[in-house]
């Protein structure tokens, strides 16, 4: 979408004219969406569509929705989340008829995507990782997310076999439960291999934040840190100054291989292609979609990066062995006796968390053997 498209947009929904339009568009949209041989479908990005990250992994899978016949797709990136995003949601409704709405960032959804979407209920409105509860929030829009977790502690393990000082590092944006599953699952998945691995966590504060995205690599490898991965918007400035300091890496998001293929262990990545593909058809055969949905490695919401050339023998089998383990369901990162860094007790022994456990999607706390503090 071009600048001053966007910029005509924000100006529409500002002028009393515009609102005005805005009610009157709204009051023709069921008519509209209720012939669906055709569909406009809108895509909204916290930030840049090629930041070899969450947003480029969520381009991916609007490029893979505009290959369905009958289907047009209206995308806005760099849109912070505030009530910009409101306005950005209201002009795709009301300039390009979306009757189906994937606003991705995670501070999208409440109150952004819940207030939007209790205007226009004849609009389906899907968010990534909201919590969606039916005592709150409207039926016309739904949550999805992938357990990719379960892509961090194979990253885990791959780290595990490639550490040489037996600290791993995460640089991470804030501590949301999402992020937090993601830190532990790495630690885990690490000490299946070595129980006397220790991950050393640094928060940036920022999901997309370069400096100090850099700062945090450096600190890290300071402290002996020698594999790295990440939660932040775009792993780039990670995997370039991890590899810089001489670090293996384990991606996130997308497949970051191409910036450093020598250091490039795996990656978790997300495969949103399979998810949109499938909601857009469902959305255009008048089929429903739930309002809560998620799957894993085995569903097709999730995929692992190619193992990297530093792989060993070793540990391309064991890592191998555990994601046919994961395909087929049932596993559980989460499992007693476990504590968390605190010495809180997480699971007694003989207690589990599976992967699809929704109380995971609460986590507070980081497990024993993760330096850090949330």
């Amino acid at each position: 979408m071009s600048k001053d498209r966007t910029l005509n947009r924000r100006s529409f929904l500002k002028s009393s004219a515009g609102l005005m339009g805005v009610a009157a568009a709204g009051s023709f949209l069921p008519m509209s969406i209720a012939h669906a041989a055709s569909l406009t479908v809108g895509f909204i990005y916290v930030g840049p569509k090629d930041d070899f990250g969450y947003n480029q992994a969520h381009a991916e899978g609007a490029a893979a929705v505009k290959t369905i016949e009958g289907v047009t797709v209206v995308e806005e990136e760099n849109v912070p989340e505030t009530v910009d995003v409101q306005k950005s949601m209201e002009s795709m409704i009301n300039f390009d008829g979306a009757g189906l709405m994937f606003p991705t960032s995670f501070g999208y959804f409440d109150p952004h995507v819940v207030t939007v979407a209790k205007k226009y209920k004849d609009v389906r409105f899907e968010h990534c990782g909201g919590l969606w509860n039916a005592d709150k929030h409207p039926t016309n829009a739904g949550s999805y997310f992938g357990y990719i977790g379960m892509g961090q502690y194979l990253n885990g393990i791959a780290a595990a076999h490639a550490t040489k000082t037996k600290k791993i590092g995460f640089v991470a944006a804030k501590p949301i439960p999402q992020v937090l599953l993601n830190i532990n699952s790495f630690l885990l998945g690490a000490r299946s291999v070595d129980p006397s691995i220790t991950c050393q966590v640094i928060f940036t504060g920022e999901w997309s934040m370069a400096v100090k995205e850099a700062e945090a690599t450096n600190a890290l490898a300071d402290q002996g840190v020698d594999v790295v991965t990440c939660h932040v918007d775009g792993p780039k400035v990670v995997m370039e100054t991890g590899a810089g300091r001489d670090m293996y890496l384990c991606g996130y998001h997308a497949n970051q291989s191409p910036l450093a293929p020598e250091k490039y262990l795996t990656g978790a990545e997300w495969n949103w292609a399979s998810v949109y593909t499938d909601m857009v058809k469902k959305h255009m055969a008048g089929e429903p979609i739930d309002n809560f949905v998620r799957g894993g490695l085995a569903e097709g919401f999730v995929k692992m990066s190619p193992l990297g050339p530093a792989v060993s023998d070793t540990a391309r089998n064991q890592f191998e062995a555990i994601k046919a383990d994961i395909m087929k369901g049932g596993f559980s990162a989460i499992k007693g006796p476990l504590k968390d860094n605190k010495g809180n007790v997480i699971a007694a022994a003989g207690e589990s968390y599976l992967e699809n456990d929704v109380k995971l999607e609460s986590m507070n706390y980081l497990v024993e053997g993760v330096i850090g503090s949330i």
